[in-house]
């Protein structure tokens, strides 16, 4: 098998995912996934659909991260991953489906409106 090239997206971050036959190794940016996401929820975040496939220590996966916050460039490396599994075997695309993996989350802001301070908010009305 050779290199598995994917993309994944949320908000405005964008991850380009390589994955190849490993131990197991993510790196993210050039470093460890502890060291890129120090909290353990965002490095389960990432490793979730390796998990629900049991292959965490078949394949190591390389990951470009750009733009976006921690929580959103999480989410992209995850979306990024699921994309690369499916390309590598079909038979997990039934399990990272149903786990809602594979479904792009395309909520993103709303662009703010000249003559208001907010996307939505207007200021306080004066009636005098």
């Amino acid at each position: 098998m050779e290199v598995v090239n994917t993309v994944g997206r949320r908000k405005a971050a964008v991850a380009r995912v390589y994955v190849k036959p490993g131990k197991g190794q993510i790196t993210i940016n050039h470093k460890e996934l502890a060291a890129y996401f120090p909290l353990e929820i965002l490095q389960y975040q990432v490793k979730q659909p390796l998990l629900a496939t049991n292959t965490t220590e078949n394949y190591d996966v390389v990951i470009n991260l750009d733009g976006g916050g921690i929580k959103g460039q999480a989410e992209a490396a995850r979306l990024g991953i699921a994309r690369a599994l499916c390309e590598i075997d079909g038979e997990f695309r039934p399990v990272l489906k149903k786990s809602g993996f594979l479904t792009r989350d395309s909520r993103e802001v709303e662009r703010k409106k000249p003559g208001q301070p907010g996307a939505r908010r207007k200021f306080q009305f004066s009636k005098r």
